[in-house]
């Protein structure tokens, strides 16, 4: 009779978490911060899939993985929220309750199925300050944990939080939180740990406004997208290397004596030229006939010579 081969449940649990973390260190980033006027919602996207939408009035989601994974889990939580507000009332709907079962939905898998979900989600309400706002993180296994100011989430997260860590703050304006997510996103993942630029076409940019009645989020695309993006700065390096002097124009050591200077010695210097001959003199005047040197034009009558 063969006998089978016996895993410990400790080792199964290993076994899945690594297999679900590799999955996700494989997408790409995503940033849920607040802002001054609301909770900002930044993804690197180079697709038409939404990683960010809207579960309620002043709910949100994003999420990291599998598209299709947390597609399914974002429907699932779009229908619980509809539901409970018809149900009950609208108050009723609240990023904790939504939170919660996200959390035993992926933990149930989790420890169940075979294969975990390769999800990360973020589940965020804005409410009427920033110190109010709830951010939410669940992971694949099911854990829930609530954050204050900012989440991300993704493969390379430490770099990306330290970033986010030193510049937010709560009363950052739309254009400042942007600038801070663009430069935490591109902190990572660059050629030799250098950083990158990311442009309006590679992000997905969304908000819940605090400002707005009813329903909250909105998306920031286009133009709109493009005049909050900070401008690229040129790195020094990159500057235009000095301008070389033109072919006629040589050193001073290299360069040929001129006609002026043929006359040279062969070690002397060619900048120290041979100085000029003096001037012809001009013939001097005839001698004064009484020899003291006055000029007989001056006065008197002159003699021949």
């Amino acid at each position: 009779m063969a006998m089978q081969f016996y895993t410990s449940p400790e080792q199964i649990m290993r076994d899945r978490s690594e297999y679900a973390r590799k999955g996700i260190s494989r997408g790409r980033s995503a940033i849920v911060l607040s802002y001054a006027d609301g909770v900002l919602f930044v993804a690197e996207n180079l697709t038409s899939l939404r990683k960010t939408s809207e579960i309620y009035d002043r709910i949100g989601f994003a999420a990291v993985g599998r598209y299709n994974e947390f597609e399914n889990l974002r429907s699932a939580g779009v229908r619980m929220a509809d539901l409970r507000g018809y149900s009950y009332d609208r108050r009723d709907v609240t990023a904790r309750a939504l939170a919660n079962a996200y959390a035993q939905t992926l933990g149930a898998i989790f420890t169940e199925q075979q294969k975990p979900f390769e999800v990360e989600i973020c589940v965020a309400e804005v409410a009427a300050s920033p110190a109010e706002d709830e951010l939410y993180r669940i992971t694949y296994d099911g854990s829930v944990g609530d954050e204050h100011g900012f989440v991300a989430m993704g493969g390379q997260t430490e770099g990306i939080s330290a970033m986010l860590k030193q510049g937010h703050r709560d009363d950052l304006g739309l254009g400042e939180a942007l600038a801070l997510a663009v430069r935490a996103l591109g902190s990572v993942g660059g050629e030799g740990g250098a950083p990158r630029q990311l442009g309006a076409g590679q992000l997905e940019v969304a908000v819940l406004d605090r400002r707005r009645t009813g329903r909250a989020f909105r998306r920031i695309t286009g133009l709109a997208l493009t005049s909050l993006l900070p401008e690229p700065s040129t790195p020094p390096a990159e500057a235009a290397p000095p301008a070389q002097p033109s072919g006629d124009a040589k050193p001073a050591s290299n360069a040929k004596p001129t006609n002026g200077d043929t006359k040279a010695g062969k070690g002397r210097p060619a900048n120290k030229a041979e100085p000029e001959p003096p001037a012809t003199p001009e013939p001097p005047s005839a001698p004064s006939p009484n020899g003291d040197g006055t000029d007989p034009a001056a006065g008197g009558s002159t003699s021949g010579q």
